[in-house]
């Protein structure tokens, strides 16, 4: 018989089934733990491939129970089902969509299996009551997928890199560690660009990942693999890292939430490469997930003790929010200008604001925001506070073995005998032109730094700035080749050591998934955390592939 699971999707909450012609709307200004409506059915990819297995004791319905499940704080409802089958279920739906995405690109599935065991196990053997095992496991039987940067015991740990193919890692990563004792179960790994360092997820290690909404296009990067398996409802919550758009990108490009926290909440600990020196201050990890509510919990456990540093306690009522707008980053020449519907959906953001909250989005020019890719590149090769000077991406490629001369790595390329993708290679051959230029890049610092202040001044505790999360959606494989720095959307808030989290706004005429950037000052993470709540009851937020 089936017992009664706590599972919480991210949060501590109960589930509870409800009919298919019974659809719950949230209420933004309703109780705390306002139902929702959740369907996890359909995509653009082939009906036989996306059909959700079904739950072994809902054999007499016509959808699989993981799309009809209603969450609250209440704690009034339990969903009757065996953690077990929670796990299988969405075991099932890798399987099932993996073959055509690519992003996960190694699983755990029996040991996940016989952890999920063990959990059926203590709450059928009542170990303590609900209240105490939702203190001490929050994540208790949640499943979730982690990027392959990231260490994961007994999984590989190459972030793309041929030369590390073996290494299988000993140990979890501290983010990890601290989901699994939350109770949190992982499936596996995802895909990545290689050394986490192009916004393309394709390495020679583990080849490319396909985007869920339309196959020929990317998923981003460097959590590529991450998003993608997120927006094909192959996970519902995984662990991301960002030092240039590494988490919002793949958000947004696959229709998903993805928070970068302040700098220094979270702990890097335990992923490759790992930044030192300046890039210290620029690299975050943080929570990727389907739906708003569940990145708050994430980063509760992630960032351990690092939260006592924000506000996640405290109440937000965006209607006393000061909204801040800016449409694009002033016409720099290296990037490509904002799709039309990208600003309209930012635009229909503002117009619902000002609507329905009664606020007053003030539209900004921040002058600096144009040089976004210079100051990030300069700012990402300088020395840190400790006079440390940045690992050199040639050392990386060479896995702290003898580095990697890029020119002479291009004429392999070209030969078809190189070991590295031509991305990481013009990283390299960059990186070497960047050092021709000491006076321009500290003037480069210098203006990153006074940005960074203006930006800060200008949000201070309680502003918000909403901002394209890219220039153009989900692009054709290869096609970022052409367009190399529209990352500078994402990267410029990495220097700037702001939060940000990338919310997802439907979908384009395209079917593919749009979205917006909302920033907050310094450790103010709650406000862009509650934003994305607000935004995703306003407009779908996530939509599953194939459904306009």
């Amino acid at each position: 018989m089936a017992i009664g699971l706590h599972w919480c999707f991210g949060r501590s909450e109960a589930v509870k089934e409800v009919s298919d012609s019974h659809p719950v709307n949230c209420d933004e200004q309703g109780p705390k733990g306002a139902e929702r409506w959740t369907q996890e059915r359909g995509s653009s990819l082939p009906s036989s491939f996306l059909k959700l297995p079904k739950h072994p004791a809902d054999q007499q319905r016509s959808s699989h129970p993981l799309s009809r499940l209603v969450l609250s704080d209440s704690c009034c409802y339990l969903l009757q089902v065996k953690c077990t089958d929670v796990v299988q279920a969405y075991i099932k739906r890798i399987e099932e969509v993996n073959p055509l995405i690519n992003a996960v690109v190694k699983d755990r599935f029996k040991a996940a299996l016989q952890e999920a065991q063990q959990v059926d196990k203590l709450l059928s053997e009542g170990h303590g009551d609900e209240d105490s095992l939702q203190e001490k496991f929050p994540f208790l039987g949640v499943p979730f997928t982690v990027k392959e940067a990231f260490a994961l015991h007994g999984m590989p740990n190459t972030s793309g890199l041929v030369s590390r193919h073996n290494l299988i890692s000993t140990s979890d990563a501290l983010v990890v560690s601290r989901l699994k004792q939350a109770g949190a179960i992982p499936l596996g790994v995802t895909n990545c660009s290689e050394l986490c360092m192009w916004y393309e997820s394709s390495n020679n290690v583990y080849g490319r990942t396909n985007n869920p909404y339309d196959l020929q296009r990317i998923v981003g990067g460097s959590s590529g693999g991450e998003g993608c398996i997120l927006g094909a409802a192959g996970s519902i919550i995984g662990v991301g890292s960002d030092i240039g758009g590494s988490i919002r990108m793949p958000a947004f490009f696959n229709g998903v939430f993805g928070h970068k926290p302040t700098t220094g909440v979270v702990p890097n600990d335990g992923q490759f490469p790992n930044a030192k020196g300046a890039r210290t201050a620029f690299l975050c990890t943080g929570p990727m997930c389907r739906y708003a509510e569940d990145l708050e919990s994430m980063l509760r456990v992630m960032a351990g003790p690092g939260t006592r540093k924000l506000k996640l306690d405290e109440k937000v009522s965006l209607e006393k929010v000061k909204f801040y707008c800016m449409e694009h980053d002033g016409g720099s020449v290296f990037v490509s200008p904002v799709d039309r519907e990208i600003l309209q959906a930012q635009r229909k953001v503002v117009e619902h604001l000002e609507t329905h909250l009664g606020v007053q989005v003030q539209h900004v020019t921040i002058h600096k925001m144009k040089y976004a890719f210079q100051i990030w590149s300069a700012m990402m090769s300088s020395r840190g506070s400790d006079g440390q000077v940045p690992q050199l991406f040639t050392d990386l490629l060479g896995d702290h073995g003898k580095p990697v001369w890029p020119l002479w790595e291009l004429m392999k390329w070209f030969l078809g005998m190189s070991s590295h993708t031509i991305p990481a290679i013009a990283l390299a051959l960059t990186e070497k032109v960047m050092k021709l230029n000491p006076a321009g890049n500290a003037k480069l610092v210098s203006m990153g730094q006074s940005l960074q202040t203006e930006v800060v001044n200008l949000l201070g505790t309680d502003g918000l700035l909403l901002y394209p999360s890219h220039p153009i959606v989900a692009p054709r494989h290869y096609s970022p080749l052409g367009m190399p720095f529209n990352f500078a959307y994402t990267a410029v808030f990495n220097i700037l050591g702001l939060p940000v989290t990338q919310c997802p706004l439907g979908l384009s005429k395209e079917g593919l998934p749009l979205g917006i950037q909302v920033v907050a000052g310094p450790y103010n993470d709650h406000l862009t955390l509650a934003a994305a709540r607000y935004l995703e009851k306003a407009f779908g937020g996530w939509v599953c592939p194939g459904k306009s």
